[in-house]
């Protein structure tokens, strides 16, 4: 069954303006837990692009939001005489630049290890990164950093950051869409089928591998810039948390592994589980994410897409 692009299109703009619109109508509980939807469906994609594509699942990308989240924090604090307006563009300037290097300066070692080995190491990235932000006084993550408001004044402040994190997911939801149809995509694809047989075919795996990591942390610690201001004041544990590292490979296999919107609907589906149904039960939240990951590999293992695909195949 074909999909006319004019439908197809015309459904995504009325998505993207019924979601813009969302704060004009929204009780103030629910813009915030749009936010986190936003939030991590924006992560979740980031993940996917190294994750989900290249099949090289990561236990460690809340490194990334941490290391975004420091940078920015700390060079808009030294220039803090600025406009808001200039300040997020310099935050965000700095905290991508941060993880371009960090991630750029890693990717040669750490790719070279695969499956476990590959998402333990980036576990280890994470907890080295959170403790040398903790301990060393200049990056003061045991004291914490203050962010600038920067919501206008006419603009409520919980509607302004929804904003913020929708123009985020889609910018990233677009970068995505762009590298699945792209011969890079292409190549990430065949690297998560049989890197082997991949590189005997001509494919730069070792390039393609490197440039999707960096991207992906890239924007991860986008993302973790507008988080950083979205929360005012951050530490280390605000932004390294292992519990980020475990939803974002949830999100992926909720939705649908390797597919362009499986990150979206798990996080969508993990949030309103977590904060709607169980909002009441905050040490309940890990137990519910690990219970679910264990019934979806057992249930459903293909995610939320799989089950669609096949209930679309005639019997």
């Amino acid at each position: 069954m074909k999909h006319d692009p004019r439908l197809i299109a015309a459904a995504v703009v009325l998505a993207v303006v019924l979601l813009a619109a969302g704060p004009a109508f929204l009780p103030p509980f629910y813009v915030r837990v749009g936010q986190l939807m936003l939030y991590s469906a924006g992560l979740g994609l980031a993940w996917a692009i190294l994750g989900g594509f290249a099949g090289y699942a990561s236990f460690g990308h809340s490194a990334f939001i941490g290391i975004g989240a420091f940078a920015a924090g700390l060079v808009e604090s030294r220039y803090s005489g600025l406009p808001p307006v200039l300040l997020l563009p310099l935050g965000l300037a700095a905290g991508g630049l941060a993880c371009a290097i960090l991630s750029a300066a890693i990717a040669y070692p750490i790719l070279r290890l695969r499956g476990t080995f590959f998402a333990i190491a980036m576990l280890g990235v994470s907890h080295v990164g959170a403790e040398v932000t903790n301990n060393i006084d200049f990056f003061q993550g045991a004291l914490g950093l203050n962010f600038p408001p920067l919501a206008p004044a006419d603009m409520d402040p919980a509607a302004f950051y929804y904003e913020l994190f929708l123009a985020g997911a889609l910018s990233i939801l677009l970068i995505s869409w762009l590298i699945r149809r792209s011969r890079f995509g292409a190549g990430l694809l065949s690297i998560r089928e049989d890197e082997d047989t991949a590189r005997m075919l001509g494919v730069p795996t070792e390039r393609y591998k490197r440039v999707a990591f960096v991207v992906s942390a890239v924007l991860t610690g986008l993302m973790g810039v507008i988080y950083a201001h979205s929360l005012g004041y951050i530490t280390t544990e605000s932004v390294y948390r292992d519990d980020t590292n475990l939803s974002l490979i949830v999100y992926s296999l909720l939705g649908g592994m390797g597919t362009l919107f499986g990150p979206v609907i798990g996080a969508g589906l993990l949030v309103f589980i977590t904060q709607v149904i169980l909002g009441r039960l905050l040490d309940f939240h890990l137990f519910a994410t690990g219970l679910l990951l264990v019934l979806l590999i057992l249930m459903a293992p293909g995610g939320v897409n799989g089950l669609l695909n096949r209930k679309r195949r005639p019997a």
